[in-house]
């Protein structure tokens, strides 16, 4: 079987709803001075062995909204969560969070709250200078419960609410959905920053658009799939997402992980090959990992050998796309980059981003960013997203249910 790029029949994008300044109340349009905020941030960041921090990209990029709050001499309440804890647990603290903010903010004091619940009296007699973080606030069940009562008590503690957790808004739980139902509420400029990128991307991007698509599994991501398929004119697809594609297509592919279950959509893909709007470019060859590691055809994969990066002549095309692109979105890594014998071609497109000096690159996934690791080239990707699944969702939707709750519930 041949496996040349396939082409898919797309409708023209949807006229989704932009969320502008007319919709949102951005922070940066509204006086906020001399109140207490509540602030939603996300600082869920990622950890070492040894429990240090060991990127703190979300809470430089929370920093902005943080000063311009303290500068119209508010006293801040920050809200964030780290994790997954199904209770309280030391591991998820925001000890160090505290330490780390602490750095950026010398003139203030980070206090932070072990449980604000009992703690009453400290937010009573809270110090200008001083900033209140709450403890991990999913250590509480009525977070992920979206539990009203638990809403309005945390509302209870401020005077107006300011939602910059852009990296959570696609969660419906308490601190993001419900609090804007009892406070008045805005968009911090983290959230104006992301949306305000994303929707030039989805709305009025400079052509041609590239996508590229990683990661492991196509049935989490179908809806986003069938999205780019409409605003893009080329979608590059790698990792475990392009097996279940070459499954699709006949292919044997040896112990390769791949989703037998989403074979049956890749082939409906595949058949809308004849318009020839959307070129999709499936890997041409692979690195494998069997009795060696060696590069070879993806249609000679052997019994014994499983598919772990995209090859050399794969990353040849791919970079030809790239190098012509005027806007980029990529979410995913296109092999098992952990491993530094599979990291060539992930750190292929991410190089290969970064020479493009005339595109607009939109870059996402907590993998993704993961794999990032050369940070000295990070400039040259205008935009880095604080959210993985919350900029997929917005790609998708247009919207997020975070801020949905901020338009919905006007106050």
């Amino acid at each position: 079987m041949s496996i040349s790029s396939h082409y898919f029949s797309c409708s023209e994008v949807e006229n989704n709803t932009c969320y502008t300044t007319s919709m949102l109340p951005f922070l940066s349009k509204h006086e906020i001075t001399h109140k207490k905020v509540l602030l939603r941030v996300d600082f869920n960041v990622s950890l070492n062995a040894d429990e240090s921090i060991a990127d703190d990209t979300r809470i430089q990029q929370a920093l902005p909204t943080i000063k311009l709050l303290l500068k119209n001499q508010n006293k801040i309440i920050i809200v964030s969560h780290l994790g997954e804890p199904k209770k309280r647990d030391s591991l998820y603290s925001l000890k160090r969070v505290a330490k780390d903010l602490g750095k950026y903010l010398p003139s203030y004091h980070i206090h932070l709250v072990d449980d604000f619940m009992k703690d009453t009296k400290i937010f009573v007699e809270q110090k200008q200078h001083e900033i209140l973080l709450l403890e991990n606030i999913r250590f509480y069940p009525g977070e992920k419960a979206n539990d009203p009562i638990f809403a309005k008590e945390l509302a209870s503690l401020a005077d107006v609410y300011v939602n910059d957790a852009f990296g959570v808004s696609h969660r419906k739980d308490a601190s993001i959905v419900s609090i804007p139902q009892f406070l008045p509420h805005y968009a911090g400029l983290l959230i104006e920053k992301e949306i305000t990128m994303l929707d030039k991307v989805i709305h009025h991007p400079e052509k041609p658009v590239v996508a590229i698509l990683g990661g492991s599994k196509v049935s989490t991501k179908i809806e986003l799939i069938t999205k780019l398929l409409q605003l893009a004119d080329s979608v590059l697809i790698g990792g475990g997402m392009a097996n279940t594609f070459l499954a699709a297509q006949q292919f044997s592919l040896g112990k390769s992980f791949y989703e037998p279950q989403a074979v049956s959509f890749a082939k409906q893909l595949l058949t809308m090959t004849y318009a020839k709007k959307t070129k999709v470019v499936l890997p041409q060859d692979c690195v494998v990992q069997g009795k060696t590691i060696h590069e070879t055809s993806v249609k000679d994969v052997k019994a014994d050998e499983s598919i772990m990066d995209i090859g050399s002549e794969t990353q040849a095309i791919f970079g030809q796309h790239i190098a012509t692109a005027k806007t980029i979105i990529w979410n995913g890594p296109v092999g098992k980059f952990e491993d530094p014998a599979f990291s060539r071609g992930t750190e292929f497109i991410y190089y290969a981003i970064t020479q493009n000096r005339s595109v607009l690159s939109v870059v996402g996934g907590g993998d993704t960013l993961a794999a990032m690791k050369n940070k000295d080239y990070r400039e040259n990707i205008t935009h880095i997203s604080t959210g993985g699944g919350a900029m997929l969702e917005y790609i998708e939707k247009g919207t997020l249910p975070g801020i949905e709750a901020l338009i919905r519930d006007k106050r």
